[in-house]
């Protein structure tokens, strides 16, 4: 099985699916090669990317928060915290000052998350990195000013979004706040301006749901080649058979991987394709 990652890796600077992405995943597949998608995007947003490389499977999303099957939607597996720590580390995000944003299981209600504003600005009323995250999401949003206090009980992960610096701190302050109770990355958002702390329950990333389905598929955690540029995808880079790095990736991913390939713009999955089927 191929594992991709999704931005930095299928798609271009312009968050477009590049040609060599296509043809990749199509010469992988005539191979008989299983393709898995294995994004930190929400469920809504990666479905147009498989659809473009023509994959109907199941789609790991939101870090590996969440699985599911695009063709009637249905949920494979969905995380969940422990009774009361999401109230925990959504207090802990507003107390160093930055929102909360919880991910809940709610695409055919046609909303994705919970914040409890609509709007972040800086001292001179300009939006925020996370405020323009808000103006561009809003339709996806549920506002609940007590999300801190009562986040929603089916919740599956969440983020908070700022600066690098503060985003790395309040990664420091969670992991040290709720030790082996949460899975933290710092990872730059390929999408939107600022960084993004993202939460999930402990055990819980993009390789733990690859091997939820590799199981089922009877595939061997050896028999996994896994590709990705950024943090998130360090856990099944490390782990999978041959973990692969794109050469956009950050230097701490392309030090993990057991091989670096051209980058996402330059051919890389083209050449990760020759390296597993010959020509």
């Amino acid at each position: 099985m191929l594992v991709l990652d999704v931005d930095g890796t299928v798609t271009d600077s312009r968050h477009r699916v590049t040609a060599a992405a296509r043809e990749a995943v199509r010469r992988v597949q005539a191979a008989g090669i299983r393709v898995l998608l294995a994004t930190g995007r929400r469920y809504r947003d990666v479905l147009p990317v498989a659809a473009e490389l023509g994959l109907d499977g199941p789609l790991v999303t939101a870090s590996g928060g969440l699985i599911k099957q695009p063709r009637d939607h249905r949920t494979l597996f969905c995380a969940g915290f422990a009774p009361g720590l999401l109230a925990g580390i959504a207090g802990t995000i507003v107390a160093a000052g930055h929102e909360p944003v919880v991910y809940t299981d709610s695409f055919r209600e046609g909303f994705d998350f919970h914040c409890r504003t609509l709007e972040s600005v800086d001292a001179a009323g300009r939006p925020t990195g996370f405020g323009d995250y808000l103006i561009r999401n809003r339709s996806l949003a549920r506002v609940d000013p007590e999300l801190a206090e009562t986040p929603p009980p089916a919740a599956f992960a969440g983020f908070a979004m700022g600066p690098q610096a503060a985003m790395e701190q309040l990664e420091t302050l969670l992991a040290a706040t709720f030790p082996a109770a949460v899975s933290l990355h710092t990872i730059r958002s390929p999408r939107y301006r600022d960084w993004l702390c993202e939460i999930a329950p402990a055990g819980v990333d993009k390789w733990s749901s690859v091997l939820r389905l590799a199981a089922g598929w009877g595939i061997a955690p050896e028999a996994i080649c896994a590709a990705g540029d950024d943090r998130n995808d360090l856990p099944m880079l490390r782990a999978a058979g041959l973990g692969v790095a794109m050469g956009n990736a950050r230097p701490e991913v392309r030090q993990a991987a057991d091989r670096v390939v051209a980058g996402h713009e330059d051919g890389g999955l083209m050449e990760l394709a020759a390296d597993l089927i010959g020509g």
